[in-house]
């Protein structure tokens, strides 16, 4: 499914591989330095713990050809020297990675929170609060649990796997050929691995968003639910929900199950391989027994960046699914913002208009309306008339199936989100008031207002209930303080 087509649906969309790479090229080039060092630290770690295997080598090699205790010494000493440098430089590298990944994946919510504040309530109500919810939790947590740890560690083994099978072949060509014969069936189970684990992984995050929407909106209806009767329906929909989740969590764990066993066989080959070849070359005299027992020590020593790698590939596949959903509220905020003027006066315009929710008829019916500056409109009607539908058209928050709504002479949904703020303001008695004072709450709307700014709204919306309180500014709301009325709180 599209971008386009999912948003079509009412769901959000998916951000597409092309571009989560740039998403990430864009992150890696904000703490470039970091990354490089990173990489350059990593690189001079597996330089050192290379040295090992190849002294390994020359001490056979000397004891072979007659050497004494001073030169075996003298390898040794260079082994537990390399050895240290290893150490140092791995603490060193894991430390610059983690603050990597820290300061990275503090981009990566920032981000998120920036864009879910700017979604239109619309497409948080067609999408659900579930699948915004998910997202911001359970997928920023696993991405950002990528860059911290799994991205490091499968850098960090790459490096390795690379530069010990760069060593082979600097022993002998021939049996660094063997090594990369032998390793062939790890390519092909991973490639196998990789075609289906994203389809499942972006399935499986899916099958949460649904879980957590069911939960979600079952206990914030709980009362209307009781009333109504359907808490078998409730019950059975969480059940089929639960099903699903489990069905994609299986399907995700079947592909492991196939991948690691592939790759646990593959680790032997080409050591047995390189045994093989190096065993016949010795006997010939067309290399040392010391470079033989090198290559296969490399070989031995491969499968430990290996298995993280690939132990880590699951991982990955699920965080980049996991990252893919986090990028793709960024495609809801792509459509260009409203070029039309500013409006030419506070007159509102409505005509002709007509709306539907989907998959349903309309329920508004070629309504016509005008409201000039200074006039005050009350529109009062049964449950289900369609007053809240027409409050939400005038402040743009949907679209009319047909027909006009203006403001000024300028169509609502060609204006951009400042001037339409300027214009028109929606007030529900949906919100919420954050734990806190009455100060808190009305600093979050204008974060440097000073004590008489903040006394100069509340007056100006005819705050009565803060009369007499002493200083109105320090009273504590919702749970930790006093209770309001929906109108209260409205003011």
């Amino acid at each position: 499914m599209t971008a386009s087509s999912r948003q079509a649906a009412g769901q959000l969309p998916i951000a597409e591989p092309s571009q989560l790479r740039r998403a990430a090229l864009e992150l890696i080039s904000r703490d470039a330095r970091a990354f490089a060092g990173l990489i350059a630290l990593n690189a001079l770690a597996v330089g050192a713990g290379l040295v090992g295997p190849w002294l390994l080598g020359r001490i056979i090699d000397a004891v072979k050809a007659g050497g004494g205790a001073t030169a075996v010494d003298r390898f040794t000493l260079a082994i537990v020297v390399c050895a240290g440098a290893q150490l140092v430089l791995t603490r060193y590298a894991r430390l610059v990675g983690d603050r990597f990944g820290e300061r990275t994946s503090a981009r990566v919510r920032e981000r998120f929170v920036d864009r879910v504040l700017a979604l239109p309530a619309s497409v948080v109500e067609r999408a659900g609060t579930g699948d915004v919810t998910t997202r911001g939790s359970t997928d920023v947590a696993s991405v950002a649990v990528t860059l911290r740890d799994i991205g490091p560690d499968v850098l960090i083994a790459a490096v390795q796997a690379l530069f010990i099978l760069g060593a082979v072949f600097a022993l002998d060509p021939l049996l660094g050929a063997c090594a990369v014969t032998g390793l062939g069936g790890i390519h092909f189970a991973a490639r196998w691995y990789l075609r289906r684990a994203r389809a499942a992984y972006l399935a499986e995050g899916a099958a949460n968003s649904v879980l957590a929407e069911l939960v979600a909106t079952t206990a914030s209806g709980a009362r209307t639910i009781e009333a109504f009767g359907l808490q078998q329906r409730r019950i059975t929909a969480c059940q089929a929900a639960i099903d699903s989740c489990r069905r994609t969590r299986m399907r995700t764990l079947s592909l492991r199950s196939v991948l690691l066993p592939s790759v646990d066989v593959s680790y032997v080959v080409p050591v047995v391989g390189v045994l093989l070849v190096g065993g016949v070359l010795h006997d010939h005299g067309a290399m040392s027994l010391g470079a033989v027992v090198a290559s296969a020590v490399y070989l031995r020593q491969l499968s430990a960046p290996m298995d993280t790698i690939l132990q880590r590939l699951e991982q990955l596949q699920s965080s980049s699914a996991a990252f893919a959903r986090v990028e793709g509220l960024g495609q809801v905020l792509q459509a260009p913002a409203g070029t039309s003027g500013a409006p030419a006066d506070d007159r509102i315009e409505v005509t002709g208009v007509r709306y539907a929710y989907d998959g349903g008829g309309d329920v508004l019916h070629g309504i016509d309306m005008t409201v000039n500056a200074g006039e005050r409109l009350a529109i009062v009607g049964p449950s289900g008339a369609g007053k809240s539908t027409l409050s939400r058209l005038l402040a743009g928050i949907d679209a009319p199936r047909s027909g006009t709504v203006t403001v000024g002479g300028a169509p609502i949904r060609d204006l951009g989100p400042d001037v339409l703020r300027r214009q028109v303001v929606l007030i529900t008695q949906e919100h919420h008031i954050f734990l806190g004072t009455v100060r808190d709450n009305l600093l979050i709307a204008a974060h440097t207002a000073t004590d008489t700014e903040l006394h100069a709204a509340l007056a100006a919306v005819g705050a009565e209930w803060a009369e007499g309180q002493g200083d109105v500014l320090d009273t504590r709301l919702a749970d930790s303080g006093q209770r309001r009325s929906g109108t209260m709180d409205q003011t």
